[in-house]
């Protein structure tokens, strides 16, 4: 049965589609855990949250490429007696360049952040859902886990694409317990992850139809969890691309990748 206030972990909370997962959610009842680096921007978040909806909210802040961040928060939480019901493994960020130009514990991190923590949270979370017979996890996965990956950007796409199966695993296994799963493929969202990797000039050059602001992607997510969807991908614009991407032979949509990384992306000696 549905808690009567479900308590839901957002990481990545402090901004972009995170904190529009924390806003939406506490407006629908939820209490929160919001987990991210930036400190200052969680508290300021949890206090909005506590005056407009009475919410109950923990910060936790944590850099989840640490690679014991996950286990300890999750002591933490099972110290205070803090049940998890909602997961929203969000939190992510690109790493512009060439996979050469970059330096390994650079990749280290990002894999631990986008592959690892949501893995792991999900791991030690589910056998709280299983127990109690109810549970909700939202893996943000991407537009960019359907489609040909684009040079530069190397790792972005396919850990995408690693969430998206995962979901559909979890999902399979899980949903008889009353536990959805849901990979959640936004395309391009209004947020400040592209001024993070440094490429805002040039996602600037797209049509403004290509863009969805967080808040339109959250009321998605949450409808298609809710209704057991296993993969949603947000926006009609985006569905379209994802279903006219499986028609066209690879070889065309391979030269339709190279041919936009070339506009879009932060390619160093390749741009």
């Amino acid at each position: 049965m549905t808690p009567a206030r479900p308590l839901t972990l957002v990481t990545g909370a402090s901004a972009g589609i995170g904190a529009a997962f924390a806003r939406d959610l506490a407006a629908r009842g939820h209490d929160l855990v919001l987990t991210a680096r930036r400190v200052e921007r969680l508290e300021a978040l949890a206090d909005e949250l506590r005056a407009a909806h009475g919410a109950t909210v923990t910060v936790w802040p944590a850099d989840l490429a640490a690679p014991d961040a996950v286990h300890r928060l999750c002591d933490s939480l099972a110290e205070r007696g803090l049940e998890v019901d909602w997961l929203i493994n969000n939190a992510g960020y690109g790493v512009a360049g060439t996979f050469d130009a970059n330096e390994w514990p650079v990749h280290e991190a990002f894999i631990r952040v986008l592959m690892t923590a949501p893995t792991e949270l999900a791991w030690r979370l589910l056998p709280g859902m299983r127990r109690r017979g109810y549970g909700r996890i939202i893996n943000v996965a991407s537009l960019a886990g359907h489609v040909p990956s684009s040079a530069g950007h190397t790792l972005y796409a396919a850990s995408k694409a690693y969430l998206i199966k995962f979901s559909q695993s979890l999902a399979l296994e899980n949903r008889h317990l009353g536990i959805h799963v849901c990979a959640l493929c936004p395309g391009f969202t209004w947020s400040e992850f592209h001024d993070v990797t440094g490429t805002r000039a040039l996602m600037n050059k797209l049509p403004g139809f290509m863009w969805q602001t967080a808040e339109a992607v959250v009321r998605e997510g949450h409808d298609a969890v809710e209704r057991g969807d296993v993969v949603h991908v947000t926006g009609g614009v985006n569905r379209f691309i994802k279903a006219l991407m499986k028609l066209l032979p690879d070889r065309l949509t391979l030269w339709l990748s190279a041919r936009e990384s070339k506009r879009y992306r932060d390619l160093g000696e390749l741009s």
